[in-house]
C-alpha cells in the first residue's frame, strides 16, 4: 500500500512548518536541511520519504555533518552528542501515516464520546501508558464501551490532535484485560475515518520498542514513512517534553 503523491506533499509540507522551515523545504532537492536555533527546547532529527532534517543549536549542526542519516536516527547518537549540553532522552519513533479510508466490521462496540469515558479508561491503564497517549487531554477523542457492564466499562479508546491544521496526530490506549480482542483497530478506525471526514491527514507515531504500535498502525492501513528522534536541551527540558507530545 503507497501513499497518493499529493497525501505526500502534504504531509512534507505540514513538517516543514513544524520544524520551522519555509513551506517547500522538505520538499526540496536537498537530501539533508538544517535549522540553526541556539535557543531550541529541543534537539531533532527527523527522516521523510527520503529527505532528512536536523533542528537544534550551533555545536549540533557542525558535529552531525559527518554523521550519516542512520546515525541520527539513533537515539544513542543524539544523546551522546547533547551530553555536555545537558541533553536528555525522550526517544526513537517512527511515523506512519493513512490515506484511505478504514473498513469497519458489521457490528461493534458502542463507541462514545464522553470525556468520563476516557478517563476511566486511563484510570485502567499503566500510568507509562496513559502519558504516552494522552487520550483525555486530546482535542478529538472517542471510547469503545461494553454497555453491558453497569456503569459501562471502556475497552480501548483513540484520539487525535491537530497539528499545522494538517495533521491528525493519534494515539490509541486499550485497557489491559481487553488487549489482543481487535478493540485497539476498531478504535483507530473510528478516530480516521473522523479525522480524514475533517479533511485532516492521519498520522502515527510508534516508539522503535512498541513493536505493539507499530503493528496496529499497519493493521489499520497506515504506511511507515520516517523516523522522529529527539533528545531535551538543559534550557527547554519543560517546554521541550511538551512539543515532543504535540
Amino acid at each position: 500500500m503507497n501513499l497518493e503523491p499529493g497525501t505526500i506533499s502534504i504531509i512534507q509540507l505540514a513538517w516543514s512548518r513544524l520544524l520551522g522551515f519555509d513551506d517547500g523545504a522538505m520538499a526540496g532537492t536537498c537530501h539533508r536541511i538544517y535549522r540553526e536555533d541556539n535557543n531550541a527546547p529541543l534537539l531533532m532529527f527527523v527522516s521523510l520519504f527520503g529527505k532528512e532534517a536536523l533542528v537544534g543549536p550551533t555545536w549540533a549542526l557542525d558535529a552531525a555533518k559527518d554523521l550519516t542519516g542512520v546515525e541520527l536516527s539513533r537515539h544513542s547518537t543524539l544523546l551522546s552528542m547533547s551530553r555536555p549540553h545537558g541533553g536528555r532522552g525522550l526517544g526513537e519513533a517512527y511515523l506512519y501515516f493513512s490515506d484511505n479510508l478504514p473498513s469497519f466490521p458489521d457490528s461493534g462496540p458502542l463507541v462514545s464520546s464522553d470525556p468520563a469515558h476516557a478517563r476511566a479508561l486511563e484510570r485502567l491503564c499503566p500510568p507509562d501508558d496513559v502519558a504516552e497517549v494522552g487520550l483525555s487531554a486530546m482535542e478529538n477523542s472517542c471510547v469503545l464501551v461494553d454497555e453491558s457492564s453497569e456503569p459501562p466499562l471502556p475497552l480501548a479508546g483513540a484520539g487525535y490532535d491537530i497539528w499545522e491544521g494538517i495533521l491528525a496526530h493519534l494515539g490509541v490506549l486499550t485497557a489491559p484485560d481487553e488487549r489482543r480482542r481487535g478493540h485497539a483497530s476498531y478504535a483507530v478506525s473510528v478516530a480516521v475515518e473522523e479525522s480524514m471526514a475533517a479533511g485532516l491527514i492521519p498520522q502515527w507515531r510508534a516508539r522503535t520498542d512498541n513493536v505493539a504500535s507499530q503493528r496496529t498502525a499497519l493493521r489499520a492501513g497506515f504506511v511507515h514513512a520516517g523516523s522522529q528522534t529527539s533528545v531535551v536541551l538543559e534550557s527547554g527540558a519543560v517546554r521541550g517534553e511538551a512539543e515532543q507530545r504535540g
